[in-house]
């Protein structure tokens, strides 16, 4: 049987020592949220994660959810765990206080969904999808949408879900067919089919809020022409209670590789009554508030299953008796020593090991810049943090889920035989991460819109600010004798990035599928820099903590012995992408559609 513990020690050490979470306290509104009072939160998360939702996870993929005369049926134990998850407040945690919330910092609950994503991703994405509506409706909702709904939104009374898809339209979303007539009284009529409804229909909420994409019968074509809907299952009474059953149904739930617990489902819409949230044609501006949160949650997923599984990996290499090292016996007094002392095994397991605690500190680092842009008091600081936040919001999604997966497949590796089979629990974990790769906008294009969006943005403003503030740390870095290695390979790849960014800039212009041929090489070349770059952040704090003969020795030591395998057997892997992006479009392009 597998098993979690939420990584709590690493999980403090970013946020008090690499990223120094006091500065959260010093912005306006979170003036209660200090260093000592998350910690505290972040304890209890962990608790209800490891002892409540952890259970749930094996048993909740095996019976899976069941569509029964059209409501849908949750595993057994998941609709108590959401009532005491809402009970306990986590429904509200970085809500506005307004409407009910706890008014935390962003950060606090970047942190809560990793730790989720760990012990159960498919119990996550149902408050995953309530929170990402209500972001949206925050953002662009009336007065009047926000008092009705905000309020049951934040208690978890009610849940949420973001519907986008349709089977003839997936990324392409400028052809979706659903439609939205003007029903009087600021009220729509919508109509339309839409699939893949993550949390679409479940029994854990008295009333779901749909958040719809269609169009009016005016609308200009393409993405232009798109309205975004409010459409709860249950039209709400006076009182605020679910009234009148509203035009939505699901006509059936997916049946899927992974994430089995989570329903996803068919959504038939049949003149459901929906209101408007944001202006007529305007609804991709504000769906994106919902899609960029939630491809950064969705980034989290990929570093949650990770987690997890190194955890079951390197318990098993630990304990699992098969051969002798290379290097005489280290076991001599049993029949063989644990697999941990091959070579091949520590490697994977450093692989793992590396990229999740350097992933772990780019994803906190950009939720905390999430909340530097929402509240510090100084334009021009907001103005820097989103510009980071905007940079990285791609890379968070695909690089975190993409190795999330491969090191999910590494974990199950080590395992052997054993990996492979239900009792063990990796198996799972691969199933689960292999969705991440997909929803909330594939990888692929992820990669575009960094490359084709992100780049260009602000005559290149965002990307040069990161070049500055990663060069910043390496001309530190280079003058200290035992992290002079660090900066130079760290400083080397850099170099290879900004290379990477003046040829596809070049190349581009001259022959668009230039971009297309190189997007995802390159934004997994950013993706190594910026991990690498918080590894020299790390590695600068625990060298500065065993020179001052502060804190856990063999934890600090632990972190340079990583950060050393990072910079020397992962990073170098930013060249091989250079090459690849350098080698051009033209062997990519050159086939013709019959000779694949």
């Amino acid at each position: 049987m597998p098993s979690f513990k939420a990584p709590l020690d690493d999980i403090r050490y970013l946020l008090h020592e690499v990223h120094d979470i006091g500065q959260l306290a010093a912005l306006p509104g979170y003036e209660d949220a200090t260093p000592e009072m998350i910690d505290e939160v972040l304890k209890g998360g962990a608790s209800f994660c490891e002892d409540v939702l952890f259970p749930l996870n094996q048993s909740g993929d095996a019976e899976g959810v069941h569509l029964e005369q059209g409501a849908v049926r949750t595993p057994a134990g998941f609709k108590e765990a959401y009532a005491r998850y809402a009970a306990d407040g986590w429904t509200a945690v970085s809500a506005d206080a307004r409407y009910g919330g706890q008014g935390l910092p962003e950060m606090v609950r970047f942190v809560m969904e990793e730790m989720l994503c760990s012990a159960n991703l498919s119990f996550s994405m149902y408050p995953g999808l309530s929170h990402g509506a209500y972001s949206a409706l925050m953002s662009h909702g009336s007065d009047e949408l926000k008092d009705r709904f905000l309020p049951k939104l934040i208690d978890g009374t009610w849940g949420g879900t973001m519907c986008l898809t349709e089977a003839h339209a997936g990324t392409d979303l400028g052809i979706l067919r659903t439609r939205a007539e003007p029903a009087g009284d600021g009220a729509y009529r919508i109509t339309g089919q839409k699939i893949f409804i993550s949390a679409g229909e479940h029994d854990l909420t008295e009333n779901i809020v749909h958040l719809v994409l269609a169009k009016l019968p005016d609308a200009p074509a393409g993405t232009k022409g798109i309205s975004l809907f409010l459409v709860p299952k249950y039209l709400p009474t006076e009182e605020g209670t679910p009234g009148t059953r509203n035009g939505v149904t699901c006509g059936s739930v997916e049946h899927k590789m992974g994430i089995k617990a989570s329903a996803t489902c068919v959504l038939d819409f049949d003149n459901a009554m929906g209101w408007m949230v944001g202006e007529p044609h305007k609804g991709m501006r504000a769906m994106f508030v919902m899609m960029n949160g939630a491809r950064l949650a969705v980034g989290l997923q990929g570093l949650g299953l990770s987690e997890v599984a190194y955890q079951n990996a390197l318990a098993y290499a630990k304990e699992r008796l098969q051969g002798r090292a290379l290097t005489g016996p280290k076991n001599p007094d049993g029949p063989a020593d644990p697999i941990l002392v091959h070579a091949d095994v520590r490697k994977g397991l450093l692989r793992i090991k590396a990229l999740n605690e350097g992933m772990r500190a780019l994803a906190y680092w950009v939720g905390i810049q999430i909340d530097v842009a929402h509240k510090h008091p100084d334009a021009t600081v907001r103005e820097a943090a989103d510009d980071m936040v905007a940079l990285m919001t791609p890379v968070i999604k695909a690089f975190l889920t993409d190795k999330g997966f491969d090191n999910t497949n590494i974990a199950l590796q080590t395992l052997g035989g054993h990996g492979y089979i239900k009792e063990y629990g990796l198996e799972q974990y691969v199933r689960d991460a292999r969705i991440a790769q997909i929803y909330e906008g594939t990888n692929a294009v992820q990669a575009l819109d960094l490359v084709g969006r992100k780049l260009p943005m602000e005559g290149g403003r965002l990307v040069r600010r990161f070049f500055e503030r990663v060069k910043a740390d390496v001309d530190t870095a280079a003058a200290i004798d035992d992290l002079a290695d660090f900066a130079k390979a760290l400083g080397a790849s850099l170099y290879q990035l900004q290379k990477a960014t003046m040829l596809l800039a070049e190349r581009g212009f001259a022959n668009p599928d230039e971009v297309g041929a190189a997007a995802t090489e390159y934004l997994h070349l950013m993706g190594y820099v910026a991990v690498g770059w918080q590894w020299l952040r790390m590695a600068t704090v625990s060298r500065q903590h065993l020179a001052d003969g502060h804190g856990d020795r063999r934890f600090h030591e632990a972190k340079l012995k990583t950060a050393r395998f990072y910079f020397t057997r992962l990073l170098p892997e930013a060249g091989t992408l250079l090459t690849a992006i350098q080698a051009g479009a033209g062997a990519i392009m050159a086939l013709d559609a019959s000779e694949f």
